[in-house]
């Protein structure tokens, strides 16, 4: 027998154990979306970032106490720098 003809007959390898794994893992992805998101009623890890800037998030309660006189600008930007660090907005980019 020629090269080929062995090699064809062969079977494909233990390389095609791996096809198997990808599936598994990407099977495992999803469930793992859904569970976060969709079957807890939550939205997408993408869209809360945009809910924390809403009406009633800290950062517009903090800029309503600071526009009604309530604390001072000291105290405004102290506060704000903290609330910052938590939500991960910069004070150049402005609101969301």
């Amino acid at each position: 027998m020629n090269t080929f003809t062995t090699l064809a007959y062969d079977g494909p390898g233990p390389w095609v154990l791996f096809f198997p794994l990808i599936w598994a893992a990407v099977v495992i992805g999803v469930v793992t979306v859904l569970r976060r998101t969709v079957w807890r009623g939550r939205r997408a890890p993408w869209q809360n970032r945009a809910a924390a800037y809403g009406e009633h998030s800290p950062i517009a309660i903090l800029g309503r106490r600071f526009a009604s006189g309530e604390i001072d600008e000291d105290e405004y930007w102290r506060r704000l720098s903290v609330l910052d660090e938590q939500f991960g907005r910069s004070l150049k980019d402005g609101p969301v």
